[in-house]
């Protein structure tokens, strides 16, 4: 009798408990929608204003041309574009390698002191302010060779990319099952390769993630080269001397008294989004068809 009263008082709670559930469960989901928009709004919000202020102003001469003197109108940002991609890939040539692999490490064989301290580091390195790095670079680079350059500059983007690198690699790599290292050792496969062939493949999606992350981050810095690439209104390409780039343009655009400098200083930013947006898809299509081939 005392079984089947504790039985019925147990079902008559179940209504209420499922109902319960079932109304905070849909709660976060709408929660979660929510934001979602919010964050696609604001997202749309600033690119539709940048093409509203930028796109009128957009032409073949402000890809060819170079920027015109003081005073007259005109011209084109040809050396900032060329030179914003000379700083990108510097950055990502010496960031990316060094990123990914520390990032390897904290994964595979991060259950050490000397792990924690890197751990530790990279996340108080991911929260440094970019004209600090700005700083250090010109500290490295700067100041033992006395003048300002393309190098210093990527070297200040590649101190801003490591961390954002790093922490993801390092997530990305611990999702991937502990099983498929277990199979490849069990096949005599050496433990480098295991980790090359079989734990890297697995991550690479994330891991391009990860560093698509830290391009957009870095593509719109000015603070740190305005330390060390300086900036340059003259075609150069020499990673030795000063360098133009959109972002810099884009300060001193904007914060010029010429009206047709402030509409180029739109166009320019409506550049580095595009940039951004193009490299995004393209790593997307590329990583696509390489995991929907096999």
């Amino acid at each position: 009798m005392e079984r089947n009263k504790e039985m019925s008082i147990v079902n008559e709670n179940i209504p209420y408990h499922f109902f319960r559930r079932k109304a905070i469960n849909g709660a976060m989901l709408a929660l979660c929608a929510v934001s979602a928009l919010i964050a696609i709004g604001i997202l749309s919000l600033i690119f539709f204003y940048t093409i509203n202020r930028g796109a009128s102003y957009l032409s073949l001469d402000f890809f060819l041309q170079m920027p015109k003197p003081v005073g007259e109108t005109g011209g084109g940002m040809a050396n900032a574009i060329v030179g914003t991609v000379i700083l990108i890939g510097i950055g990502s040539a010496i960031g990316l390698p060094i990123g990914v692999m520390a990032g390897i490490y904290l994964a595979e064989h991060g259950n050490n002191k000397f792990a924690v301290l890197v751990r530790f580091m990279t996340d108080v390195l991911s929260g440094v302010p970019s004209i600090v790095a700005g700083v250090v670079a010109y500290s490295l680079v700067v100041i033992p060779t006395k003048h300002f350059s393309a190098f210093a500059g990527g070297v200040a983007l590649a101190i801003l990319m490591i961390p954002t690198v790093t922490r993801t690699t390092e997530e990305m790599v611990r999702l991937v099952p502990q099983s498929y290292r277990e199979a490849g050792l069990a096949l005599g496969i050496p433990q480098w390769k295991t980790t090359v062939q079989i734990v890297l493949r697995t991550a690479f999606r994330g891991i391009v993630t990860g560093i698509l992350l830290a391009v957009a981050r870095v593509a719109g810095e000015t603070a740190p080269l305005l330390f060390t690439a300086l900036g340059n209104r003259f075609w150069s390409t020499s990673l030795d001397q000063p360098i133009a780039s959109l972002s810099v343009f884009v300060y001193d655009y904007a914060k010029s008294p010429f009206e047709d400098w402030n509409n180029q200083a739109w166009a320019a930013a409506l550049v580095l989004i595009i940039l951004i947006s193009l490299l995004s898809l393209s790593v997307r299509i590329v990583t696509r068809n390489r995991f929907s081939s096999r």
